[in-house]
Parts: structure tokens; sequence; C-alpha cells
């Protein structure tokens, strides 16, 4: 508002600097043109696609305040999205030809879950539960707490019933031994193996045989998830993709004003 004049128009880049998978276009498109619908928005790429340093992914078109005001939102957004999109696709690709999905966590930035969960996803892995509301995980402090796995259970079936809930239950387990309780008991719908080493969970998918769905977590890492993902197991959860992943390098630039 200091420096450029109020119908001063013209036409901005956004660069990409790095290679990776571009997430956020539709997002961006919509952040512009909600603002200021007159926004010509023209893009050269779709959410999802791999893009190499120095393509350009979109163009804009239209009032340079309203540009330079949006700017860093639309990057500090893309940039993240981008990011975790790209590492997401990284792991995805270790998968191929296993029956293995990969799965989000809750380990997000407060406040924008939403955007990093659908960043998950437009990088090929799957979302976990966005909240609390979406399945019961019964976690180790909650096992402990509850005096135990047949505690925690047993207690949780009659929370849901009692309230009316139809939520699946998860059980986190530490060792076979738990494995072997949670199969003696039943009422649980998903067993999570955590931090298990890949021999491990190659036995506890065998006990389980399918009786109930699996998930591997903990100390699963690019290097060795397909190891992981060849005991069979249905699900791999990892917070890699969201905890603490690298933004992808992205930058608008104006090529071009009309005063």
């Amino acid at each position: 508002m200091a420096c450029i004049p109020a119908d001063a128009t013209g036409q901005a880049n956004l660069f990409v600097k790095e290679d990776g998978i571009i997430a956020g276009m539709s997002l961006a498109e919509y952040i512009f043109t909600s603002v200021d619908p007159r926004f010509k928005f023209e893009a050269f790429v779709i959410d999802g696609d791999e893009v190499s340093k120095g393509k350009v992914a979109f163009t804009l078109s239209g009032n340079i305040r309203n540009i330079l005001m949006l700017e860093r939102l639309t990057l500090n957004c893309m940039q993240r999205m981008s990011g975790i999109a790209t590492q997401t696709h990284k792991l995805v690709k270790q998968l191929e030809g296993t029956k293995t999905k990969l799965i989000d966590t809750r380990k997000t930035t407060p406040g924008i879950r939403l955007l990093e969960k659908w960043a998950v996803r437009i990088g090929g892995g799957h979302n976990h539960r966005f909240g609390l509301y979406d399945m019961v995980m019964l976690k180790d402090n909650h096992v402990d707490g509850a005096g135990g796995i047949e505690k925690a259970i047993s207690a949780t079936r009659d929370y849901l019933k009692k309230n009316n809930l139809g939520l699946k239950i998860e059980i986190e387990t530490r060792n076979l031994e738990e494995v072997r309780q949670v199969i003696s008991f039943g009422g649980a719908d998903r067993i999570m193996l955590d931090n298990f080493s890949p021999e491990l969970l190659w036995e506890a998918v065998k006990l389980i045989g399918g009786k109930y769905e699996t998930e591997a977590s903990g100390g699963i890492t690019e290097a060795n998830i397909r190891e992981y993902a060849l005991t069979g197991v249905d699900f791999i959860s990892s917070s890699q993709m969201t905890h603490s992943v690298k933004s992808l390098d992205l930058s608008l630039k104006l090529v071009k004003s009309a005063f």
C-alpha cells in the first residue's frame, strides 16, 4: 500500500527452485481468487506432479498489491505442502509391489493439520485419524493406565456402547506376548505393532493371521520401510512426512507490470 499504486496490474510466476512433488496448486488458486475474483490464474502443473528446478508452476495476472499481499501466505502453504508430498512420495515408492499402505499420524503442525494431511494424500499416502473422534487408539500409556490390555479394551467397549459410538478400536502392542493377549481377549479391530524389528514383525503378522488389521510403527525410515512392508503388514504409519519434513523451495516473482 505504501509503494504500489492502487490500480497497478502485472504478472507473477511461481518458480520451482528444487526438484520434488508440487502440492497446494488448487489451494493457491483458491487463496488468490477468493480475495480478488478478477485474478487470472493459469496452472502449468497439477497437485501431485513431479517438478524440477526452474519449472514455472503457475502464472498469476492481476492487481499487484493483492499479489504481494497474498504472496507469503501462498508460499508458506505450498512450500510446506510440497515438502510433505515429496517425502510421502519417496516412501510410497518403496512400497510398490506390496500390499502395505502408508498412513500419516496426528504429529502435525497446530492449526494446519488439514493442509498437511491433504499433502500426504497428494504425495500418494493415506490418512489415518484426523482427530480422536475417528477411531479409538489405545496406546501404551492407556494400556498401562487402565491396568492392562484386557481392562483397557473392556472399558473402551463399554464406553462406546454407553455413548452409542460406532468407532473402531486400535490397540498398541510392544511385544509378542501383548499380541497374544489381544488375540486371546478379542474386542479390537486393528493391532499396532510398535517398534518391532522386521524379523519380529514377520512373527507377529503370521501370529495374527489376518484376524485383525495390522499396523507397524516406530523406527521405520526410507531406508528400511520396504523391509517392513515385505512382512505383509497392512499399514505402516509414519510421522516422517509431517513431523520435521523440509519444505520445498518455491518463489513467486513479478515478471511484468503495467502502471
